[in-house]
């Protein structure tokens, strides 16, 4: 074979990294969408955290999937805390946790490391 040929497994595996960074890039944005592209970016990490065998990529949808779900549980008690004031700094602190976790995983993903569970 010759070594400019990829394999069908090497293939599969550089989608498989495209699609993750696609979801940390909707994941990143999503704060200004209104979170609109987060259900997007969930969505895709549902099917490849299914789809995949790769655990390093499945760890990584894995976060995401957590992160989706926990900043909305989060959002919710924060926006009925908003009759008094103090769930505008609780949606700021979310916003911040949020870029936190994107920042963290891609770090993680740059250095070819896994998410913890």
């Amino acid at each position: 074979m010759n070594e400019l040929q990829t394999s069908d497994a090497e293939l599969a595996e550089s989608g498989e990294r495209t699609t993750l960074i696609i979801a940390y890039a909707l994941d990143l944005i999503a704060p200004f969408t209104g979170f609109l592209v987060a259900i997007v970016s969930v969505i895709i990490s549902h099917i490849k955290a299914g789809e995949t065998r790769n655990q390093f990529i499945r760890s990584h949808h894995r976060w995401l999937i957590r992160t989706f779900w926990w900043n909305l549980l989060w959002a919710v008690v924060f926006g009925l805390a908003t009759l008094v004031f103090i769930g505008y700094l609780g949606l700021v602190a979310l916003v911040i946790w949020w870029y936190y976790r994107m920042v963290r995983g891609l770090i993680n993903y740059s250095n070819n490391r896994p998410m913890p569970l």
